[in-house]
């Protein structure tokens, strides 16, 4: 009897050990380096320089040209965002490769137009393109290889791949806008007038302008190397053609011919930057993002509030920790709202203030565990770095009155263009939450996280001429639509409207993190505005509770509609808080659903939550590294 109790035991200790352990997808495991994206052939492309000898800088380069090739949610004339640790100086270094505002791009122009926002679609969506010099700054900067070499991959699916379903039947679902676009409509619909014009699933599709663009590209490098000149010269040498060359001329052809307003000499004054990156300690972790031109220093502010609670003792996914977590992220995007921009454009941006640790602890004592607070604003950080907040007649004429006391409370008030509904709320004013603003608050591009045995990591966010888009002449190239992300009133965010020559607020926000002096991980997510409230809960799942990265892409998170929209939308109404909304994984108990509705959330429901994300862990007990890659869409990753 003992022995069958014992083998009971042991069985059940195995079965529970089994589930515990148990993922949709197994984790990857490298000695060598680790290539994740979010197609299954461009990480095969990263795979393909590895093994040629490349580092992950070379890889990483050669999986975005890939994915921009394959229109993952983006292509060649968007933005590239991305942070990279030199193992050699030990630094993070941060690149910028978002395209800029035009030439004429004001709020006049635009409010003459009729427009609330910057459109979504079209020529007039159109930052100057980033991700041809973002490649060539990282690959002349940081990596070891050739611009031919890296780019051989993206060329051979350019010169005809089998395309995926997942692309194929979103250019059928936008061929309606394609077809308004001369060269959008030669690209991308091959079979015009008949039932399906997309390609099919599995169809080779074939891109003879833009496999045309990039081989002057390579033609420009290997031309300057016959003369002399070296890796990195060469590397720039493609860069001007494509910016100041005859890839050029055509590219702004082919957008003022489409009423577009790129001029030449915006992308001759164009380039491609690095810069330092924002930083904050979260219990002995280093966790590195952009600057506040992105959505990334909310993440850091989040991390910031959150430590000041036991988020261990909460429990993963309790009640508690739930709402913890909602009200951490209302007040630092509340923040991200008003006061992120382009730091060029500003001379007094608080981001020192934003970040203290001292500014978090106030912020925290906001937090009433009761209920949640559907009126949070954004908060005055100015005091912490000795100044005096000169925007306060803004926040007060929105009707916020931000604590300067943490004894004081709690909230501000709701401004009267900006009351919202939820049904915790009873507003008079009804703001759906609709497939339309999911998609706008979920608006997808790829990630691509590479990493190899000498400490190279690279995390990159790439994104914009996603589907359906505005191809730019005979270039192949498909142009940004990021403007939309700019506001044209500085009531809303005074850092962020438009101007000619200014990068517009993204929400791309690649991760990296460094402990003990080591690179630690490399981690990010596509989604819009829910990208830092993933990669929030991410780290925090593997930080608090011990997961192992692919536990934790996989574990169900939660999202909060407490916040404006950066895509998307042409009424103000499309992009406003929907105060109290939480998205919620379907397997949450009954109980914790019935306290979260007690402190005023309204509930929602999926069977994902939490991606898709990709990252990559340093295991340096074992010299090794982890891989982890989303159960969610077609993220996907090699290792070696």
């Amino acid at each position: 009897m003992k022995k069958y109790i014992l083998g009971f035991v042991i069985t059940i200790a195995c079965v529970a050990n089994l589930k515990a352990q148990q993922t949709q997808k197994p984790p990857l495991h490298g000695k060598d380096w680790v290539a994740i994206t979010g197609k299954p052939l461009a990480a095969t492309a990263g795979s393909m320089v590895f093994q040629k000898g490349g580092n992950a800088v070379d890889a990483a380069c050669a999986m975005l040209a890939a994915t921009c090739t394959m229109w993952d949610v983006l292509s060649w004339g968007g933005e590239t965002q991305a942070l990279i640790y030199n193992p050699k100086t030990k630094k993070v270094i941060a690149i910028s490769a978002m395209g800029f505002a035009p030439t004429g791009a004001t709020p006049a122009f635009f409010k003459g137009k009729g427009f609330n926002y910057p459109p979504e679609y079209g020529p007039l969506a159109a930052t100057t393109p980033g991700t041809p010099g973002g490649i060539c700054l990282m690959l002349a900067n940081y990596g070891s290889m050739s611009l031919k070499e890296v780019l051989a991959p993206a060329m051979d699916l350019a010169a005809g791949y089998p395309i995926d379903a997942q692309t194929a039947n979103s250019i059928e679902r936008g061929k309606a806008l394609i077809k308004t676009w001369p060269y959008s409509k030669k690209v991308l619909l091959p079979h015009l007038g008949e039932k399906r014009e997309a390609p099919e699933a599995g169809e080779i599709f074939v891109q003879k302008d833009l496999l045309n663009t990039l081989q002057k590209m390579v033609d420009a490098e290997q031309a300057a190397l016959k003369q002399g000149k070296s890796r990195k010269e060469a590397i720039w040498a493609a860069y001007d053609r494509f910016y100041k060359g005859d890839i050029a001329d055509e590219f702004v052809r082919g957008v003022q011919e489409q009423g577009g307003l790129i001029t030449k000499e915006d992308l001759i004054n164009w380039r491609p930057t690095e810069e330092a990156p924002s930083m904050v300690n979260y219990k002995g972790i280093d966790v590195y993002k952009l600057q506040a031109w992105t959505q990334g220093p909310s993440l850091l502010q989040a991390l910031n509030i959150v430590e000041n609670f036991d988020l261990k003792k909460m429990g993963y996914n309790s009640a508690d920790y739930m709402h913890t977590i909602y009200q951490a992220m209302n007040l630092s995007f509340a923040d991200r709202d008003f006061y992120y921009g382009d730091p060029k454009f500003a001379t007094n941006q608080p981001m020192t203030g934003l970040l203290s640790k001292a500014y978090a602890k106030q912020r925290a004592a906001e937090i009433d565990m009761a209920k949640n607070n559907a009126n949070a604003g954004p908060g005055d950080p100015y005091p912490f770095e000795g100044k005096t907040n000169p925007y306060m007649d803004l926040i007060k004429a929105k009707g916020f009155q931000p604590s300067t006391d943490t004894a004081k409370n709690k909230s501000g008030f709701a401004p009267a263009h900006d009351l919202r509904n939820t049904v915790a709320l009873n507003s008079n004013e009804k703001l759906p939450i609709d497939a339309d603003y999911m998609d706008r608050l979920w608006r997808g591009t790829t990630t691509v996280e590479a990493a190899d045995k000498e400490g190279w990591i690279v995390s990159i966010t790439p994104s914009g001429g996603w589907l359906p888009a505005t191809i730019a002449g005979n270039t192949g190239v498909g142009m940004s639509q990021r403007m939309q992300s700019f506001v044209l009133d500085s009531a809303q965010s005074p850092f962020n409207v438009v101007a000619p020559g200014k990068r517009p607020r993204v929400t791309l926000t690649p991760s990296l993190a460094i402990k003990d002096g080591k690179p630690y991980m490399a981690f990010g997510v596509q989604g819009g505005d829910t990208q830092d409230q993933n990669l929030l809960q991410f780290f925090l799942n593997m930080v608090e509770f011990g997961m192992t990265v692919q536990e934790a892409t996989e574990a169900a998170n939660i999202n909060s509609n407490q916040l404006w929209l950066s895509l998307g939308g042409t009424k103000i109404a499309d992009r406003k808080p929907r105060p109290g909304s939480i998205l919620l994984h379907d397997n949450v108990s009954e109980w914790v659903r019935k306290d979260l509705r007690a402190r005023g959330y309204s509930l929602t429901f999926d069977d994902r939550t939490s991606g898709p994300i990709n990252a990559i862990l340093f295991d340096w007990k074992h010299g090794s590294m982890w891989g982890g890659s989303s159960n969610h869409g077609e993220d996907y990753g090699i290792a070696w």
